[in-house]
């Protein structure tokens, strides 16, 4: 009955049927402002700048942190989290928003605080993270950062702070809006100690953030492109600076403002 049925066996495959396609999603990015399609690792080798326009990608925290710090660095503060004070609900529990943040993330909040070297000098950073509820500043961003400008009056350090925040994080009330003075205050005692602080602006940097740490820097800079409240970052003497040319420009500017 060969007719009907095979009596030779199939050629065996020993390779997963999912395993024997080509996988290209994920491989490519489209830059959202000239519409060239970028190979992804070309892209991470340009420090995530459109080879073409020049356009700044988001980055997360932690890849600032690597693009701007010499190799290994010590985070700080890593276990602070939100108790959710006000038991906070709008069309979803604060408390919900958290833990999907964190399990997304696998961080605590918003911001990392970091001591290592950049160009060969020690620094305290704060980099922000967009990805955890819009980067927004609730008591733990507020503590971890004075702490971050503590450390550099402790440690002699500049401090440099990255942002990228929607602001203060409503969902804690007054409770956020109290990290405005605090950070301010911490600010003025590391000013009083004549030591540097540089801020770094990206997009976007607006509300809560932008009226207090993030603009009152010895120095401000912006990525090209970066929004804040109602314009792009281009107002009180707010400096440019591309891609690579970052690290080397604020290690200059350190090097201006420790002289």
């Amino acid at each position: 009955m060969a007719w009907f049925k095979r009596d030779k066996k199939s050629i065996e495959q020993s390779t997963p049927p999912e395993e024997r396609r080509v996988r290209t999603e994920g491989l490519w990015v489209k830059c959202e402002s000239c519409r060239t399609i970028v190979f992804r690792k070309d892209l991470e080798a340009n420090l995530y700048v459109c080879p073409k326009c020049q356009f700044h990608f988001k980055m997360n925290a932690k890849h600032r942190l690597e693009m701007l710090l010499d190799g290994r660095w010590t985070e700080h503060d890593a276990g602070m989290t939100s108790t959710d004070p006000l038991k906070f609900v709008d069309t979803k529990p604060y408390a919900a928003r958290l833990k999907e943040a964190k399990k997304k993330l696998g961080m605590n909040d918003a911001v990392i605080t970091a001591e290592g070297q950049l160009s060969g000098r020690p620094v305290v950073m704060c980099a922000m993270e967009f990805g955890f509820i819009g980067g927004s500043m609730g008591a733990v961003v507020g503590e971890k950062v004075t702490r971050g400008i503590e450390l550099s009056i402790e440690t002699r350090q500049p401090f440099i702070a990255i942002s990228c925040s929607g602001g203060a994080r409503m969902m804690e009330g007054t409770i956020s809006l109290m990290q405005l003075a605090k950070v301010s205050a911490a600010l003025a005692r590391l000013d009083h100690e004549k030591l540097p602080y540089i801020s770094v602006l990206t997009d976007p940097t607006t509300g809560g953030v932008t009226a207090s740490f993030a603009m009152l820097g010895d120095l401000n800079i912006g990525e090209p492109g970066a929004r804040g409240d109602t314009l792009e970052i281009g107002w009180m003497g707010t400096q440019f600076a591309r891609g690579k040319e970052l690290k080397s420009f604020i290690a200059s500017s350190l090097d201006l403002l420790l002289s």
